[in-house]
């Protein structure tokens, strides 16, 4: 399965993202537009 995670870079996004790939193995992508809010 492929997870898509937005705003995974993110202090919130980031841990979303490690925990998904850590306890499901299942693949996630990251989308997020890197920009200074």
């Amino acid at each position: 399965m492929r997870i898509i995670v937005t705003g995974g870079c993110g202090f919130i996004g980031s841990a979303v993202v490690r925990r998904l790939i850590g306890f499901t193995g299942h693949q996630v992508v990251n989308v997020d537009c890197l920009t200074y809010a």
